[in-house]
């Protein structure tokens, strides 16, 4: 499992690593005092960058929208001769399971109780009816369609300039294309060591709350206790699935998860639509999405009455900060996988469906949520007050025929889930940290893909055992600062490439 030091670009495989080490160090010699600088650092972002984040994820929006009727939308990625790497369906299943898949899993039963007895200060009656359809649109603000633009574009810009300018395979590359001239290596390598830093701080916070969610349904369904010894055998059994699986390869380990993790997810959205009170969850979902395409705009750019700081940097704006994070190296996946197909089905897979997906999961589960809450007043409030999140979940499933057959299939989709998205996670690392194309010899770097999958495991087993996630989960939402400005230049980038560099993208 050797890989040769030749072919490691050393400033992108040594600078994220090291300091990666080193905050987690930081992080369990002093907890409180780690959280608090990083809460203050966390905060300083927020409220100078606040409205770039809002109005930046805006932008993205629109550019998707203007990308897909525009005559960029015909351009085939890679040329008109280019080949596909994965069938339509596989490529859906891909770029669904592996963005925010897991987040919508954990967060589609909390979050609405939030959101219900916070209202954000637009002076609706926590609790009321109002308050369920304020709890909706907040979700759909979160999880659907702003969240999935920001992964889009620089996948987007990225893919074209990947595979129709043949450029290297690094975030300088649509730079390089803007400026009409290479990027310096030291520019380069140091653009590509902040993004890989941010994934890592990513991938840890994303597997220590993955690790409490997997055991939180692990106590539910045989009362095992949540102790460092679950923790360590669900973080081992996480790392050796998607090592695996990133082992195999593209066509084999990523592309079977997919596959099994999107049929999963529509297994359980046709359970809840047989079993749940399906017509309260669609009455209250019309409504809010109604509700959503108006508040939309003012959402969007934090006008009055959705202008209240706090709430904002919470949720919205902490949100869209943390997509910016993962996006830029997520980008680099999502554009790779993209060759052979048009800009205006690429906008369809990667941006309309898996955010029509989100939207119809959030609207199940949520609607779920809120009726057995309106039923029992506060009753899961206090349970997620008493314990956590995840326990949310768990306790909503009860109220399901089959709760323990389906907390059973949540839990597997909740470790699959990870296990995708970290897959495909590696699969960029161990590109971006080489100077040699990889994607097609899954045997390659395979010592280099252990090196970040056992660093990854071992940060979040630690974190989640003895210190708590939290400092290490504000560290990486701070890597949404750079991004933003990443795929701002992206933007610009793709508007230049369906204008002005048009005909050059025709004859790539």
């Amino acid at each position: 499992m050797s890989f040769r030091s030749s072919s490691i670009r050393p400033i992108v495989f040594w600078t994220p690593l090291i300091l990666f080490g080193l905050l987690v160090t930081a992080s369990l010699y002093s907890p409180e005092t780690f959280k608090t600088y990083a809460d203050d650092l966390n905060n300083w972002v927020l409220a100078v960058f606040s409205s770039g984040f809002a109005w930046a994820a805006f932008l993205f929006v629109l550019t998707c929208i203007w990308a897909a009727l525009s005559p960029l939308g015909k351009i085939r990625i890679g040329g008109e001769n280019a080949k596909p790497l994965l069938s339509r369906w596989n490529w859906m299943a891909i770029s669904l399971t592996t963005t925010i898949a897991i987040g919508i899993v954990f967060w589609g039963t909390a979050e609405p109780i939030h959101h219900l007895y916070d209202t954000g200060g637009t002076g609706i009656e926590p609790g009321s009816k109002n308050a369920e359809r304020f709890a909706m649109v907040s979700l759909y603000m979160h999880w659907s369609y702003t969240p999935y633009a920001i992964y889009t574009i620089p996948g987007l810009t990225f893919a074209l300039v990947y595979y129709n300018f043949k450029t290297p395979f690094s975030l300088s590359s649509p730079i390089a294309v803007l400026t009409g001239r290479p990027v310096p290596k030291l520019g380069a390598d140091l653009l590509d060591a902040i993004a890989l830093l941010a994934l890592l701080l990513g991938l840890s916070a994303s597997l220590g709350t993955g690790l409490l969610s997997i055991s939180g349904g692990l106590n539910h369904l045989g009362g095992l206790p949540k102790g460092p010894f679950m923790l360590a055998t669900i973080a081992i059994a996480v790392v050796a699935a998607f090592f695996i699986s990133s082992a195999s390869g593209l066509h084999k380990g990523i592309r079977l998860l997919s596959d099994i993790n999107t049929k999963a997810f529509l297994i359980v959205i046709l359970f809840i639509l047989i079993t749940g009170p399906t017509v309260a969850t669609f009455k209250l979902g019309a409504e809010s999405v109604v509700q959503y395409i108006k508040e939309f705009i003012p959402r969007s750019l934090t006008l009055e009455p959705f202008d209240n700081r706090k709430w904002l940097h919470s949720w919205t704006v902490f949100y869209f900060a943390n997509w910016m994070a993962w996006a830029p190296l997520a980008a680099l996946f999502l554009g790779r996988i993209a060759r052979g197909y048009r800009v205006r089905e690429y906008i369809l897979i990667n941006l309309v469906v898996p955010a029509t997906f989100s939207l119809i999961w959030m609207t199940l589960f949520a609607g779920l949520t809120l009726d057995i809450e309106a039923a029992n007043p506060e009753h899961l409030k206090a349970i997620m007050a008493d314990k956590n999140e995840e326990a949310v979940l768990y306790e909503v499933l009860n109220y399901l025929p089959l709760p323990l057959l389906l907390a059973g299939i949540v839990t597997v989709i909740s470790f699959i889930s990870y296990v995708t998205a970290a897959d495909s996670n590696m699969d960029v690392i161990s590109n971006i940290c080489t100077t040699e194309d990889n994607t097609d010899e899954p045997g390659r770097f395979l010592g280099l893909k252990l090196v970040f999958a056992l660093a990854v495991g071992f940060a979040a087993f630690i974190m989640v055992s003895l210190s708590g996630v939290d400092g290490i989960r504000i560290l990486s939402n701070l890597g949404g600062l750079p991004a933003l400005f990443i795929i701002l230049t992206f933007n610009v980038v793709l508007i230049v490439l369906g204008t002005v560099k048009l005909k050059q993208l025709r004859g790539g």
